[in-house]
């Protein structure tokens, strides 16, 4: 019962909130949710300030919401598949090396330019906190956000092979993101770890690769079983035991549950749409999907936006909170230039596609439920503020700006192509 009423809640007010960003915010709904969810958080911050302990029961209703469990082990998924489903393989062939480099270099270079930058800065603040702590939330903040990035640039106008490499690299990046985060936490907390290059390779190997796997045999099994039926009804429940069945499966054997995800909505949406799909099930699949996705998002960025209330401390770290947000985009762009620079690339990045891919590199619910996820002791309030200033900007600022950046770069160019 209080699974029900918690989650009958979320879809209250999410429905509320996108009717009044549809009538009169008119912003991308996922953001518009998000900016309403933030002035109530406020609103109910200020009141609470004037009447003591007025709203203390739906203060205590968004504190009891386990968004690291909600997103990492459940919501994650659906959208993933979601989002995967429609991504053309032709398309993602093409920017096949951008992606696998900015989903693995990237993410390495950007964890500890973050990482040393924090220290630093925090030294020089008279905060200092020990340098694997400052690493952690590089690890945290490194990884573009695959929900964000792909509600966003859905309604942004970025260039498709663009969209392509920035969305194919939000949706590979989380599984060595996540490994460098517990290899990180670990360390942080004390724990004995093998650095050893092998100790890490066969981590990774299990983690990503195993992952990946797992997510195209799901994905070939799911679509040879639709191809046996012409039922859109029962097909549509094959997928969703496939994402249900699948995180399941790779949980219990220690696999990427995302990258899986990812795999098995590329298989189904390329070789099932093209040999087991029928036109009307094509539809019908396409629909529920999106309606999937677009539930999920609006409940996920409400609860971002409510998680406002329960960082009491947020702004007590306003300066260096802004201090992250320039730090974190610097080490974006150099975990983008320095591979461009170095690794030879088919396609070439003239500096309006280095500019877009910086900053249509989105943080979202995943960095937020990461820091969530860290030990009270690791100097959580800090890690969990700055990650939320971060996350803020990323999505309010730079989801807002991406599709006009873009148009200001084509001119620019000179080119319709970037």
């Amino acid at each position: 019962m209080e699974l029900y009423y918690s989650f009958s809640v979320l879809i209250v007010l999410s429905a509320i909130f996108s009717y009044i960003n549809e009538r009169f915010l008119k912003l991308p709904s996922t953001i518009g949710v998000m900016v309403i969810a933030l002035l109530v958080s406020l609103g109910l911050i200020l009141t609470d300030k004037i009447f003591p302990h007025t709203f203390q029961e739906f203060s205590t209703f968004i504190s009891s919401v386990d968004f690291t469990e909600v997103l990492m082990g459940a919501m994650l998924n659906f959208l993933l598949f979601a989002g995967a489903i429609h991504i053309r393989l032709s398309d993602l062939k093409e920017q096949k090396a951008p992606v696998m480099i900015f989903s693995t270099v990237s993410v390495i270079i950007s964890t500890f330019a973050v990482g040393f930058m924090l220290f630093y800065i925090l030294q020089w603040l008279h905060m200092g906190i020990p340098l694997i702590q400052c690493l952690l939330f590089g690890a945290l903040i490194s990884p573009t956000d695959p929900i964000a990035v792909l509600g966003i640039l859905k309604q942004a106008g970025v260039p498709k092979s663009l969209e392509t490499k920035v969305a194919g690299e939000s949706l590979f990046n989380d599984g060595i993101a996540v490994v460098v985060f517990i290899i990180m936490l670990k360390l942080a907390q004390g724990e004995d770890v093998d650095l050893s290059f092998s100790s890490i390779s066969m981590l990774l190997a299990k983690e990503a690769l195993g992952g990946v796997a797992l997510g195209l045999l799901l994905g070939y099994i799911a679509s040879k079983t639709i191809g046996k039926i012409d039922n859109y009804k029962l097909e549509v429940l094959i997928t969703l035991a496939v994402v249900m069945g699948g995180h399941l499966v790779a949980s219990a054997m220690h696999m990427s549950g995302p990258l899986a995800m990812v795999a098995a909505g590329l298989v189904v949406g390329n070789y099932g749409r093209q040999f087991s799909l029928s036109e009307v099930s094509k539809d019908y699949l396409d629909k529920f999907w999106e309606l999937i996705d677009e539930i999920l998002n609006a409940i996920l960025f409400l609860i971002i936006g409510f998680e406002l209330i329960i960082i009491t401390n947020i702004a007590d770290y306003w300066l260096i909170g802004i201090i992250c947000i320039a730090m974190v985009l610097f080490a974006r762009l150099i975990s983008i230039w320095l591979p461009v620079k170095i690794i030879p690339m088919k396609t070439k990045f003239n500096k309006a596609t280095i500019t877009i891919l910086v900053w249509g590199g989105l943080r979202g619910g995943v960095s937020v439920a990461l820091a969530l996820s860290i030990d009270n002791d690791l100097n959580k309030d800090l890690l969990l503020s700055i990650t939320y200033y971060v996350v803020l900007f990323s999505i309010l600022v730079q989801g807002l700006t991406i599709g006009k950046l873009t148009s200001k770069a084509r001119q620019i160019a000179g080119t319709e192509t970037i």
